[in-house]
């Protein structure tokens, strides 16, 4: 028998060797004076209290024992001494495990060395767990194991808890930043009769009952824009778009997405607003706005600097600084020699000539730019959504926003045209027509009041905050491949 089978064996042993004696190993619920946390906070000598967690340590003396118990909140050192919960619980204790869950009440004291316990008087068993937990409880180092088994991987890697705490933290600390400045937060549809708001591959489905082929979102900015022609000056959503394309360090085909919309905003107030959320989060989070990257050893490979103001710098000069000044003079195929054999890039023949100007943009300014940096004015190309320059309409009126060598946030003065939007939508669509947004269209010509717009990749910005490297370590559950036996 394999070892690891042969422990499943012993725990079933002793699972059948509780309900001989008449406990259920999978009990009910137990009281308790709060979690784990809380009751570390409200500590006091001589008091008695109640916990329940997970037994991650035991240390045996003989006759009396501490196990730590553990919740999401913290550990808690618990003393059991047969004096105390007497030779029968004694008994029942000898057929727990690391990993079990147990209720304990007793009263609090400190040990020689200052540890605060609880001096168990009784316990109970929660649950019963059939499966040893991985190297006693010092890690699972397997990094796909850790992405297939995260309620493992949470329990093992203080790390892992610690960067997923971190982003729950975010998360609600967005939302109470966006209303205490009266933006209202909005719930848009996810399944959509035509995906728009981003140039991106969708997910379809079929809706059987309607007979409507439909698609899961890309993108709820024209759900949202909708709202402002009704009346909603200052809304947000925050919530998930799904994009059925690659998989990288930097994506993952379902990922959260903040959007805000202002009216009477313009892109320039939307860059005010991020820079000022982005820094409000890291002091709140971090506790600075110095960002620290470490590797698994702890040593420090990247330091972020998010000390306002923030840079902000033209599209053009960008891509001039690494592509030469004159790379708007060349012709496209003087603009593709140069991208192919002086700065030896990658280009494809397919590329457009715009296109070929963003991928040396991204591969020599967005992947080197980690400190904040808002990109304006970019090629109406890339936008199709924003508003033309009023004195160069080759650029629309956007930022994007590059912290950590990606993109961020991207931020726009909303086109509220309808005759141009509807212009710029086909041009984008083609020759497909049908993934024109006419109902989207319809409201515009209603009226929309000049706006500023915005998204947040929060995926991507917790992965900046948390110092991950991968859009993995901050999704509790990636999608990944069938594990193959």
């Amino acid at each position: 028998m394999e070892p690891e089978n042969e422990l499943i064996a012993q725990r079933r042993e002793k699972l059948e060797a509780l309900r001989k004696k008449g406990i259920e190993p999978f009990g009910c619920a137990f009281e308790t004076s709060g979690s784990i946390g809380e009751v570390r906070n409200k500590f006091k000598e001589g008091e008695i209290m109640r916990a329940a967690g997970r037994i991650t340590a035991h240390r045996d003396m003989g006759k009396s024992h501490f196990v730590d118990l553990r919740d999401a909140t913290g550990r808690m050192q618990i003393y059991l001494h047969e004096k105390e919960v007497g030779a029968e619980a004694m008994e029942i204790f000898k057929l727990l495990d690391l990993g079990d869950f147990i209720g304990v009440e007793g009263t609090c004291f400190l040990t020689k060395t200052g540890e605060p316990t609880l001096k168990a008087h009784k316990f109970e068993v929660l649950a019963k767990s059939l499966r040893p937990p991985p190297e006693k409880w010092h890690g699972l180092q397997d990094v796909e194991a850790r992405y297939r088994q995260r309620y493992v991987d949470l329990v093992a890697n203080e790390q892992s808890l610690e960067t997923f705490q971190k982003r729950i933290a975010m998360v609600r600390e967005v939302r109470r930043f966006l209303e205490d400045r009266g933006f209202l937060e909005v719930e848009t549809p996810m399944l959509q009769a035509v995906a728009g708001g981003a140039a991106a591959q969708p997910f379809s489905t079929h809706h059987k009952a309607l007979g409507l082929d439909l698609y899961l979102r890309i993108a709820p900015e024209l759900y949202l824009k909708r709202l402002m022609v009704g009346g909603f000056n200052k809304v947000f959503e925050l919530n998930r778009n799904f994009r059925n394309e690659g998989i990288s360090r930097k994506h993952n085909p379902e990922f959260t997405m903040l959007e805000i919309y202002q009216a009477y905003a313009n892109f320039e107030k939307m860059a005010d607003l991020m820079e000022e959320l982005i820094c409000h989060l890291a002091e709140r989070i971090c506790g600075s706005l110095k960002i620290e990257h470490r590797d698994a050893d702890g040593n420090v490979t990247r330091t972020i600097d998010l000390k306002r103001p923030w840079r902000r710098a033209r599209y053009m000069d960008l891509v001039g600084e690494v592509a030469g000044n004159d790379w708007f003079e060349l012709t496209g195929e003087e603009r593709r020699f140069r991208a192919a054999k002086e700065l030896k890039l990658e280009i494809i023949p397919q590329l457009a000539d715009f296109e070929v100007t963003q991928h040396v943009f991204e591969k020599l300014v967005e992947e080197k730019t980690f400190d904040p940096l808002f990109v304006t004015h970019c090629p109406k190309e890339l936008v199709p959504l924003a508003k033309q320059n009023k004195t160069d309409p080759a650029l629309v009126d956007v930022y994007e926003l590059i912290i950590n060598g990606v993109e961020m946030s991207p931020g726009y003065t909303e086109l509220n045209d309808p005759d141009a939007q509807r212009q710029r939508l086909l041009e984008q669509a083609g020759e497909e027509t049908q993934k024109i947004d006419e109902d989207f269209l319809l409201a515009l010509e209603h009226g929309m009041p000049p706006a500023g717009g915005l998204g947040l990749g929060i995926d991507r910005l917790a992965m900046m905050l948390t110092g991950a490297e991968s859009i993995r370590d901050v999704v509790l559950f990636p999608l990944l491949k069938p594990k193959r036996d």
